[in-house]
């Protein structure tokens, strides 16, 4: 039986510099540099690394993101797309 609830543990959150938020944009873009401003200081405020990428230069980011940009994404999944709500991302990032 204690191998069965082992099953269930919660594996505990990665810590903040383990993290990475990625924001998806291009150049001249008003909601991307909305969305920067946000993810720059969430990610400031709580110690996690982010990393910006600029559509214009991956033509895969391309084809997938194109029509939603800014996209947000969390440890390399989507996490929001146009407009980043702070506390949601805070949360998504265990704060």
């Amino acid at each position: 039986m204690a191998r069965m609830s082992s099953l269930f543990r919660r594996t505990p959150p990665a810590a903040p510099r383990d993290r990475l938020v990625t924001l998806v944009r291009k150049p001249g873009c008003h909601l991307c540099d909305d969305a920067q401003v946000v993810v720059e200081k969430v990610c400031e405020e709580l110690g996690v690394p982010w990393e910006r990428k600029d559509i214009t230069e991956d033509r895969e980011l391309y084809d997938r993101y194109w029509e939603q940009i800014p996209v947000v994404l969390v440890d390399g999944e989507q996490h929001t797309f146009w407009r980043v709500d702070e506390r949601r991302l805070r949360k998504a990032l265990g704060d």
